[in-house]
């Protein structure tokens, strides 16, 4: 009997459980943390393409508006967004935009949920002259 109990051929099915266990656990872990990330790039291009679309109209009113709702539909994101001035913007005027939006990281159900603040800042300059 004690031969049978000092015996070790059952020892590597325990160390595969283990390391499945631990290898599943880090994949869920990096599919619910990956989407963040895909989110704070999404967050970042949103605020380049409006300070875009403000640098090529000239003014902060219904063109950057306009692309505000496409690219909310494109993205899926609805972000607070402030702009550091609002109108025309001469030429070689600078002009800045900021978006935040809030992601929740739900580990494993609601359990080890909770909330991140994502920010996003873009400059640009006006490329319109106005007379």
């Amino acid at each position: 009997m004690p031969s049978i109990l000092r015996g070790k051929r059952g020892e590597g099915y325990v160390d595969v459980v283990v390391l499945v266990l631990t290898a599943m656990l880090c994949i869920a872990l990096a599919v619910r943390v990956f989407p963040v990330f895909v989110a704070k790039h999404q967050l970042d291009s949103f605020a380049a393409e409006l300070v875009r679309e403000a640098e090529i109209s000239g003014r902060v009113g219904p063109e950057t508006s306009q692309r505000t709702v496409e690219l909310q539909a494109q993205t899926g994101l609805y972000p607070t967004i402030s702009w550091s001035r609002n109108g025309q913007i001469q030429i070689n005027e600078q002009v800045s935009v900021t978006l935040q939006t809030t992601v929740n990281i739900g580990l494993f159900g609601n359990f080890g949920s909770f909330p991140i603040e994502l920010t996003a800042k873009a400059t640009g300059k006006s490329e319109v002259f106005w007379k």
